[in-house]
């Protein structure tokens, strides 16, 4: 089946709109153009599908509402700013889906709800009971107590995980962008745009540039790391430009609009899903050929197959696997912190126990607490 003829059957969908689709250039709100995303929105949920809407645009929301033209540079002024926007955004919202006789309730996630297992248990099931009782969760960073999304801005990885948490059918991440180009069109003229993406291979992410809005503080790169996330937990994802009305719809119509993302056969399980994507990633470890065979074929990591270490992490931290290509083969929780598994990698079990006589465990990522990405 084509992979834009699936998106016909999404029945619960995750819509991320980006703080230059709500925002016009002059720094307002653009009213009209929320208007239109939530009569969209409200319709389809009349259709019978499930919406779950991840917003950006707290900060740039709140420096409108204080008459502050230029963004703050200090993270306690972003945040304040945040403090102000989340509000008045959230009203906006509210009163726009009251309009069309439909619910909103606010959900404000941060990094740390999910790095414990039980918090991200906890804000799946918030989610999902939203759902059920008809409303329509609207979904954002809580910028006012984050430090470390202030800093990247990845409401797109956000959107991502949110689509694991709810399991959703799509996700459809509306920007100032209208997809994945093969190299970044405001420098490349001959640059052209990428239909489908079927794998997210290194060359993928090389084609993936850098900021793209003055007001929002995601890029390309960002939405590439959220479509990881969307494809190994079983989500379709489509990157499509936000300002015209009825692209939604055209998306979830089969239409040929943006760049889609096909989704992964096997769903992740909760907690895999947890340990991929719910845990901050500390550092990498590059493996050999033989070792990625093993894994894939089942096996924990194991120090053997281990080639190169970078990061400063602690033991029971959250490492990517590369392969010698730097591709992502898999994340996982390591039993071992920098320093040993410098001393011992490459090395066998046997070797292990004579380097750290202290050594608890023969693997250095249990299967169990090891997902593979590819």
């Amino acid at each position: 089946m084509n992979i834009r003829d699936g998106l016909k059957k999404a029945k619960r969908v995750v819509v991320k709109v980006g703080t230059s689709t709500i925002t016009l250039p002059s720094g307002e709100t653009n009213l009209t153009r929320m208007e239109e995303l939530v009569r969209e929105l409200a319709a389809l949920k009349v259709d019978g599908r499930e919406i779950v809407l991840v917003s950006s645009g707290a900060i740039a929301t709140g420096m409108n509402h204080m008459k502050i033209k230029v963004r703050p540079k200090t993270i306690p002024a972003r945040q304040a700013m945040a403090a102000v926007g989340q509000g008045v955004l959230m009203h906006l919202y509210e009163t726009m889906f009251a309009s069309y006789g439909q619910t909103a309730g606010q959900v404000l996630l941060t990094k740390e709800n999910s790095l414990r297992h039980n918090q991200y248990i906890n804000s799946r099931n918030a989610l999902l009971a939203l759902l059920e009782m008809g409303a329509v969760p609207v979904v954002n960073e809580n910028d006012a107590v984050s430090v470390d999304e202030l800093k990247i801005g990845d409401n797109d990885t956000l959107s991502a995980t949110v689509a694991s948490l709810v399991d959703a059918d799509a996700l459809i991440i509306l920007s100032d962008v209208d997809g994945l180009y093969t190299a970044n069109p405001n420098a490349h003229k001959d640059a052209k745009p990428v239909s489908e993406v079927f794998e997210i291979t290194p060359e993928i992410e090389k084609q993936a540039g850098g900021v793209g809005s003055a007001v929002g503080t995601g890029g390309m790169i960002t939405k590439i790391e959220a479509a990881k996330i969307a494809m190994s937990a079983g989500v379709t994802m489509v990157i499509a430009k936000g300002d015209r009305n009825g692209v939604i719809r055209e998306i979830l119509e089969g239409e040929p609009v943006g760049t889609v993302f096909r989704a992964k056969d096997a769903h992740l399980r909760a907690r895999k899903a947890w340990l991929a994507f719910g845990r901050h990633i500390d550092g990498n470890l590059t493996v050999d050929d033989g070792c990625v065979r093993a894994m894939r074929g089942g096996a924990s990591l194991l120090a053997a197959g281990i080639v190169a270490v970078d990061g400063d992490f602690k033991a029971k931290s959250t490492v990517r696997v590369l392969g010698r290509d730097g591709r992502e083969i898999a994340r996982g929780i390591v039993n071992y912190g920098t320093k040993d598994l410098r001393r011992i990698a490459g090395k066998s079990t046997k070797e292990i126990s004579e380097i750290l006589p202290k050594a608890a465990h023969d693997e250095v990522i249990h299967r169990n607490d090891l997902v593979m990405m590819v």
